[in-house]
């Protein structure tokens, strides 16, 4: 018997090795293609920018690239793409187009992979600031609150009587398979004429 746990030990060894370096390149190779297609997107929407007076589009095509999401003290920051089937979701954050785009007034919902762009939000905090950069305007927010849900709480998408941000992963953070929760942020939009601080915000 213990001659087969030492076999079985220095077989496994090797096998978590090659594990663990298997999913430390399928990271990097799809962080590489995340970059990618980012500076794609960073590039189109600088060629979006409306000269002035243009009006904003009232809806986008999937695929098409809305602007930026950071959250400064999460080291947050990720491009926002209309859609949100894999082929967005895989490489981008997602706007779910039966929301209000985010120069429209309502609850403007965006959902990004737990695993991938939206995995910061694990330490987010009430009063933290989430900035918005599009070529129709750029869009301060301060988070309001977060909580858990199940996949079927579909009222987190109701409109709202103001501008609101509500971001959309699954939880837990660090399950394995399909995640069996949702974790949903809310933050209330803070207005262009506020005389409040952005940065004071966020402490």
């Amino acid at each position: 018997m213990t001659r087969v746990i030492h076999c079985w030990q220095r077989w496994l060894a090797p096998v978590l090795i090659a594990g663990g370096a298997i999913t430390l390149m399928w990271v990097a190779a799809n962080l590489a293609v995340t970059m990618s297609h980012r500076r794609d997107y960073e590039a189109t929407l600088e060629r979006m920018r409306p000269p002035p007076g243009g009006e904003a589009p009232v809806w986008l095509p999937v695929g098409e690239p809305i602007g930026t999401l950071e959250i400064a003290r999460l080291g947050l920051s990720g491009v926002v793409v209309e859609g949100d089937d894999d082929s967005v979701l895989d490489r981008a954050i997602g706007h779910l187009p039966d929301t209000p785009l985010p120069w429209q007034a309502g609850n403007s919902a965006l959902a990004a992979h737990r695993d991938a762009l939206f995995r910061p939000l694990r330490e987010i905090r009430l009063g933290d600031v989430l900035r918005l950069e599009t070529p129709h305007g750029d869009f301060d927010y301060v988070v309001r609150e977060a909580m858990i849900v199940k996949p079927d709480a579909l009222w987190v998408l109701d409109p709202t009587p103001g501008p609101m941000l509500t971001l959309i992963s699954c939880y837990p953070f660090n399950y394995i398979g399909n995640a069996p929760e949702r974790f949903i942020v809310r933050a209330e939009r803070i207005p262009a004429d506020s005389d409040t601080p952005v940065l004071a915000w966020g402490r």
